[in-house]
């Protein structure tokens, strides 16, 4: 493959208007914050909100049963002591468990295992003032079972140790002060009739069964936990698989837009002559070109003639080219000339790059060995820390835009297309708009926030990871599901996909903090403790920021709750 700034795949970039209007700078209308909303969770997160809809529907169920239970006290018999004591339990259950119905209803966030335990406990001992008024060997004993496997099957396991201590502690204190005469026998259904080993062998019954009910439901939570996890994993290698097929599919479409004649073939703009396609995108299109005084092979980007009435894209052409002339790296494709045609057509003489971009690379061997993997993201840090240090922030970094150049023996990895980038001097490329492509874009760039060169970083950071993985770091099943993770979700984690050092996991997260704060100062920074991770020696306090802030944001985790959704 031939390239000059970039085969142009601006297909693959999103720009949707800013969230605000910058200072210098015309912006479009005042809009909304960018707002980027879940599209799935995780097993466990899917789980909590089945508990938390099958709480509600439970909680319903108890104050209807609560109720009739309350009528059929009235109209029965039974010792008055008795029957007071389990209509003031029912009271407090209804009670607690109405408040808990408007916490879930109107007050989500405060929703808790300590608010249902509580509610649940009021339940379970309006159960055992029940169990006093009809017996602690009638059929009432039975109503604790249901109670107790419905609330094992939540998350808590502390909840669910204390209600069957409540639960089963109840019954059994019941039975035993009963039994020895402690307690006057008050219920409807007496023991008196029955012997005492049968009441202690009816009574173990009962507190097996209690205690087989707690446990069959915490292993039924375990057996539909892996079996969402199962279904988790798999739907998220799809999503992998699903996401690599896109990476070949715009790859094999942007293949298929060049290597014949364009537009311009054969025509002859300043001292070039123009050859035939080598890249073709929404803007413009690349040539490969030689200079008539000399024959030099020269690559020619050319504003597309549509384009020519459009300020903007006017605008970002010409930024771009001046943006690229001043940067000056053996890692950054170098600027030539910048000239406009007698037809008024501005158009950009570059070097002619002989080689692969990385996602032609990764296309062919998904995976690269790890002295590669070293050799790219060093000489990638390069060119962003002289982009950087010249207040320049490329804001698109991917794998069609780092090309790998055959420069005599010498294969050099060089950054392309500055189309979309963002100079200090506070005239951005794409004013009023934001740019990126969603699967390699920061959290801040997602949502619109202010950028700095620590977007570039995150993307830095994306990039080995996929290098390294074989993988996507984050592979939604659209643009605004892929953006969710960005923001929202830590990717799966490196050492699990791959066999590489623990240390490699310490440097990818700090590299994808979501806190742009805790990602590294510069780009050689990362590339270095990359390096250094890959061999197992990264420096003990990059090793510490790194286990405590996968730590605080494990991989696979979803590491934030989003906003609630803004009325519209």
């Amino acid at each position: 493959m031939e390239a000059g700034s970039g085969p142009g795949d601006e297909e693959a970039t999103v720009q949707a208007p800013r969230a605000r209007a910058r200072a210098g700078v015309t912006a479009a209308p005042p809009a909304r914050p960018t707002e980027v909303r879940p599209t799935g969770a995780s097993p466990r997160e899917a789980m909590a909100e089945e508990e938390i809809a099958r709480t509600r529907a439970f909680a319903r169920m108890v104050l209807a049963v609560a109720g009739l239970t309350a009528v059929g006290v009235f109209a029965a018999g039974g010792d008055p002591t008795a029957k007071a004591l389990v209509l003031v339990a029912l009271a407090v259950m209804a009670g607690a468990v109405s408040a808990l119905l408007w916490v879930i209803s109107t007050r989500r966030e405060r929703y808790s295992a300590t608010l249902v335990t509580t509610a649940a406990a009021t339940g379970f001992l309006a159960v055992l003032a029940a169990i006093y008024y009809w017996g602690w060997l009638s059929p009432v004993a039975a109503v604790a079972l249901f109670g107790l496997y419905f609330f094992a099957l939540g998350a808590s396991t502390t909840g669910v140790v204390v209600l069957w201590l409540v639960a089963a502690g109840g019954h059994a204190t019941l039975a035993g002060l009963t039994m020895a005469g402690a307690l006057a026998d008050r219920g409807v259904v007496p023991t008196a009739s029955i012997g005492v080993r049968d009441q202690v062998i009816s009574l173990l019954v009962i507190q097996v069964l209690y205690a087989a009910a707690v446990g069959f439901g915490r292993r039924s939570r375990r057996v539909t936990l892996d079996a969402v996890e199962r279904l988790d994993r798999a739907g998220r290698a799809v999503a992998a698989r699903e996401a690599l097929l896109a990476e070949a599919r715009l790859e094999l479409d942007r293949r298929q837009r060049v290597g014949g004649p364009g537009r311009f073939t054969e025509q002859t703009l300043g001292p070039y002559r123009l050859g035939h396609l080598l890249g073709r995108g929404g803007m413009g299109e690349v040539y490969e070109a030689s200079e008539l005084a000399t024959g030099q092979p020269v690559a020619i980007k050319v504003l597309h003639p549509t384009s020519l009435g459009d300020e903007v894209a006017l605008g970002r052409f010409l930024r771009e080219a001046a943006v690229t002339t001043r940067l000056r790296s053996p890692h950054i494709a170098q600027v030539l000339e910048v000239g406009v045609t007698a037809g008024e057509v501005p158009y950009i003489a570059m070097e002619r790059l002989r080689g692969d971009d990385l996602a032609q690379v990764l296309r062919r061997v998904r995976r690269m060995p790890v002295v590669e993997v070293v050799t790219l993201i060093r000489q990638i840090a390069t060119a962003l820390a002289a982009a950087h240090g010249d207040g320049v922030i490329h804001r698109d970094l991917k794998p069609s835009n780092l090309f790998r150049a055959r420069v005599g023996d010498v294969e050099v990895w060089k950054v392309i297309d500055f189309g979309v980038a963002k100079s200090s001097d506070g005239a951005s490329l794409t004013a009023g708009q934001v740019v990126g492509t969603p699967s390699f874009m920061a959290p801040e760039q997602a949502t619109g926030d202010e950028l700095d060169h620590r977007a570039d970083l995150f993307a830095l950071a994306i990039i080995a990871y996929r290098a390294l993985t074989g993988r996507p770091p984050f592979t939604g099943r659209d643009a605004p599901g892929i953006m969710f993770d960005v923001v929202y979700r830590m990717p799966p984690q490196p050492s699990a996909l791959v066999a590489v050092h623990a240390d490699v996991d310490c440097v990818l997260a700090l590299g994808l903090a979501k806190d742009r704060r805790r990602r590294f100062a510069d780009a050689p920074a990362f590339a270095d403790a990359l390096a250094a991770a890959l061999e197992g020696r990264l420096p003990t306090d990059l090793r510490r920021l790194g286990r405590a802030l996968v730590a605080e944001h494990p991989w696979g985790a979803q590491v934030a709750t989003p906003p609630p959704p803004r009325p519209s």
